[in-house]
């Protein structure tokens, strides 16, 4: 079947969904933008209404009966021989025609959609695009019905249905759409409006990565690095992240990288918005008077975030430069080699022109700035408005890399690994990319994986290489979604985030999985059975805990000493506190240790070690004194009550043994008590 006979039923499901939409989100952020985003929530609500109309009472029929006509006009050509060749021939002409035509449409709206999606900084921009993409795919453009289907799956402007996604993934996969294949092997991963299947998500993702898909090589690598229903395989892994790497460092050699913000859900749920990874609204505005007000280093710091879109600020070239220009009036080398960079590279803002760049960058440099005299590095080494002098750049590099600058460690063990206008020595290669990778340089980082991957300069080391390819493959475009995931959730629209979360947690990423499985074990989420979501939560927790998380160790531990998803298991919860509390210096862990030890719970009782692991945890945080003196406490006083309870048992039962009381000779002691008695009582009776 054509992708566009397949769209109708989609159709039908989306124009019920987008009815469904709610009016009033769960905060006043949330309700500001609905208002300005309603009227093209209606145009693709009237649009796709539209198209089903014409679509269900004409465009069927006239398909059946152009059929049908076709049919006759083939018995026709028969009868009538060879005069009607010519005819059907002009016929079938202007027919394919007609449909390279249709066809050249969708293509053309899909690219406007790309284009306005690109340029968009409000939401009711981005409803404009996908208005453009709903017409694009009704034309069976397979990238907009691509477009569309993700709409579907992450709740884009309130129109989450997963039914319908499904269906429409499932056509497109059918005409064979790799990232179609990719969200479904996600979906039966999770169980999410699927049947839960592992091998069946394996097949998928394994159809995904041999039509291209970046996402599938990256959850494949994933899989065989972890083992996760794969025999684990190191040298597999590290094939598929490798061409994942390749393609992020070949775009990142092309332009600079866009960091992105991870926020860990579990570290401030009662107050997300104060979280220090997104710049709060309030203190925004606050930065904004101070800049205005001619403070330099706030003109340079919302520069900088203004210039690669930061802490949940869009990207804006004109703010960056207006800020960047103050601060460089006001004496500011940063701000100065910023200016410099920005004309380097050439934007909206700042066009390309490297004498200008040049001007900004030697002024920097000037005053001993790294920025600026990497800059002048670039321009020298790329011949940018100057010779090529590779000596001149060397020597430039080197000055930046001693101030700590890591684009210039990078830089010169770029030069000493590819021998570019110097000796190659790449033991001085591998010691400049591990300093600037210690601060994040992606490209430094990849070319530490591919030293490990291939053994050159280093001893061959699969593992590591693999680790350092899964970090530039973690700095894709697909980890923006930690940002939408993030709003979401703040929106209050749990469904979106926890998709979009457990998506980038099949890819991976820790902090993903510590997210997705906090938000499933409040329960609050709609797409799963409520019987599953410890489950899940629980195989999420392990995950992040095997990569090093050590609030999700202590979580694993949590779940199997209550029973969460699992049978209570005293033992392995007790490893699991054992793991954080040696390895990772736990406090919360060695207080639930202590207090196993204390009661004798899946480990042999011992008060003595209780106490130590009681007073360990106060020591690692002030956080755990509070409840570390109610324990030692509760611990002493049980203590001495039973101390006191055997102690009197103890000396009852010795007072019923008169050897123990008296002595061995305790029969004459009684004796003359008797006697005694007796004289006693005579001479009283005699008085």
């Amino acid at each position: 079947m054509k992708p566009l006979s397949l769209l109708i039923e989609i159709l039908i499901i989306l124009g019920v969904t987008i009815k469904t939409i709610k009016a009033e989100k769960h905060n006043k952020r949330q309700k500001e933008r609905n208002v300005t985003t309603q009227v093209s929530a209606n145009e693709i609500k009237q649009y796709l209404s539209h198209i089903l109309e014409q679509r269900t009472s004409s465009n069927v029929i006239n398909k059946r009966e152009n059929l049908l006509e076709k049919k006759k006009n083939q018995r026709k050509i028969r009868i009538k021989g060879i005069q009607n060749k010519d005819i059907l021939r002009n016929k079938n002409h202007l027919q394919k025609q007609a449909e390279k035509n249709f066809t050249d449409e969708g293509d053309q709206l899909f690219k406007m959609g790309i284009k306005v999606l690109q340029q968009s900084k409000s939401q009711k921009q981005k409803e404009e695009a996908y208005l453009l993409f709903a017409k694009a795919a009704d034309m069976g453009n397979l990238k907009a019905m691509e477009k569309m289907a993700d709409a579907l799956l992450f709740g884009n402007f309130g129109m989450q249905n997963i039914t319908a996604a499904i269906q429409l993934y499932e056509s497109l996969a059918k005409e064979g759409s790799c990232k179609a294949q990719n969200a479904l092997g996600f979906l039966s991963s999770y169980g999410i409006g699927m049947e839960y299947d592992q091998a069946k998500a394996l097949i998928y993702y394994t159809f995904g990565s041999a039509g291209g898909s970046m996402m599938s090589q990256m959850i494949l690598g994933y899989r065989y690095l972890s083992g996760i229903n794969v025999l684990q395989n190191c040298e597999v892994a590290l094939s598929y992240y490798k061409k994942v790497a390749d393609h992020i460092a070949d775009t990142f050699e092309k332009s600079e990288g866009v960091p992105v913000e991870k926020v860990r859900l579990t570290e401030r749920p009662e107050n997300l918005s104060s979280n220090s990874e997104i710049l709060d609204w309030d203190i925004y505005q606050y930065y904004k008077f101070l800049a205005e007000r001619g403070d330099v280093h706030i003109q340079v710091s919302l520069g900088q975030l203004h210039l690669i879109g930061r802490k949940g600020l869009d990207q804006d070239y004109h703010k960056a430069l207006r800020y960047f220009l103050k601060a460089a009036k006001a004496g500011s080398a940063n701000a100065m080699a910023f200016i410099g960079k920005m004309y380097l590279e050439g934007n909206a803002a700042a066009p390309q022109n490297n004498a200008t760049a040049f001007k900004y960058f030697s002024m920097a440099a000037s005053k001993g700035n790294a920025i600026g005299l990497h800059g002048l590095g670039l321009l020298y080494f790329y011949g940018k408005g100057v010779p090529v002098n590779y000596a001149e750049a060397l020597k430039y590099f080197q000055k930046a890399a001693e101030k700590g600058w890591p684009d210039a460690q990078f830089q010169l063990g770029f030069m000493y690994y590819s021998g570019s206008g110097i000796w190659k020595d790449y033991k001085l290669a591998f010691k400049y990319f591990y300093l600037a990778s210690q601060s994040g340089q992606p490209l430094a980082i990849y070319y530490l994986a591919e030293m490990y991957a291939t053994g050159t300069g280093v001893v061959r080391s699969c593992r590591t290489a693999v680790e350092l390819y899964k970090g530039v493959c973690e700095l894709g475009h697909w980890a923006e979604k930690f940002l939408t995931a993030y709003f979401a959730y703040k929106d209050g629209d749990i469904d979106s985030s926890l998709v979009q979360y457990a998506l980038l947690a099949e890819m991976g990423y820790e902090v993903a999985q510590s997210n997705s499985a906090f938000i499933l074990e409040s329960k609050k989420a709609n797409i799963l059975e409520k019987e599953k979501m410890y489950p899940m939560a629980l195989l999420l927790w392990n995950r992040a805990a095997i990569q090093g998380n050590a609030f999700a160790r202590v979580k694993t531990g949590d779940y199997h000493y209550y029973g969460y998803g699992t049978k209570k298991d005293y033992q392995t919860a007790a490893t699991h506190y054992s793991i954080a509390a040696d390895k990772y210096h736990n406090a919360q862990a060695m207080f639930n240790l202590a207090y196993m030890y204390e009661h004798g719970l899946g480990i042999a009782k011992d008060i003595h070690l209780a106490r130590r692991l009681y007073d360990m945890a106060a020591q690692t945080s002030p956080d755990a004194y509070i409840p570390v003196f109610f324990a030692l406490m509760k611990l002493e006083t049980m203590h001495f009550l039973q101390d006191i309870l055997f102690f009197n048992f103890t000396m009852r039962w010795n007072w019923l043994k008169p050897d123990n009381t008296v002595g061995p000779h305790w029969d004459l002691f009684v004796i003359g008590l008797i006697v005694a008695g007796l004289i006693l009582l005579l001479r009283n009776h005699r008085g």
